[in-house]
């Protein structure tokens, strides 16, 4: 009875997981779902496969994943983004997986004998036997998965540096650059500036002269 109360449990955490638009949240209902599987094993007496379901998945996969939500600065709110609409299809996909996987399981197990006077499936020296004559190569690719997501977290997280200035745009001559024009034009310029700059003068100077008038006027 426990154990299909804790089955109700885990899954319940696994839909929640899959189908909310907040991606903290997701990430927090998978903690439920692992610890829920880990209870299942308790429950099966394999008490090593249940603390290493705590350890490994529970107290590292769950952290790396929040902290890839942290570092790609995922939204903490509710995410538009977070649902495709494409639940149909995903639901089908998970339905005919769930039933690949319940054939495989039964069919590779249907013929398997358990001694019950030997040691127990879920000791350390049954698992450690079988996990490193049958799958160390699984094992070993899990890791490097789990390294590669973080390194991949960590590379979406750094801000992408300003576009630098190639050379060929750098040593192009712009309009603004008084070195890359045309001596004629430069000197047409230079022209124009000194016949503003006169006209400046004589502006002053014939509102000196005005003012000067007008003074005298109010003196006489």
């Amino acid at each position: 009875m426990a154990f299909l109360l804790v089955g109700l449990v885990t899954l319940g955490a696994a839909v929640i997981t899959v189908t909310t638009r907040q991606l903290v949240h997701a990430a927090l209902w998978l903690v439920v779902a692992l610890g829920g599987l880990a209870v299942e094993y308790l429950l099966l007496t394999a008490e090593f496969i249940a603390w290493v379901q705590v350890l490994i998945y529970v107290g590292s996969v769950v952290v790396l994943l929040l902290f890839g939500l942290m570092l790609t600065r995922a939204p903490i709110g509710r995410s538009p983004d977070a649902d495709s609409g494409n639940r149909p299809v995903a639901f089908a996909v998970a339905l005919v997986a769930a039933a690949a996987l319940v054939w495989v399981v039964v069919d590779a197990f249907r013929t398997t004998v358990i001694d019950l006077d030997g040691a127990a499936q879920g000791s350390t020296d049954v698992t450690g036997s079988i996990l490193f004559r049958h799958w160390v190569l699984p094992f070993e690719a899990l890791s490097v998965l789990l390294l590669a997501a973080l390194v991949g977290a960590i590379v979406l997280s750094r801000k992408k540096p300003a576009d630098a200035e190639s050379p060929s745009t750098a040593a192009r001559p712009t309009a603004q650059d008084p070195a890359a024009e045309d001596p004629a034009a430069q000197d047409s310029k230079a022209q124009e500036s000194k016949a503003q700059e006169s006209k400046a003068h004589e502006s002053k100077a014939e509102d000196l002269k005005a003012q000067d008038s007008k003074a005298q006027e109010e003196n006489r």
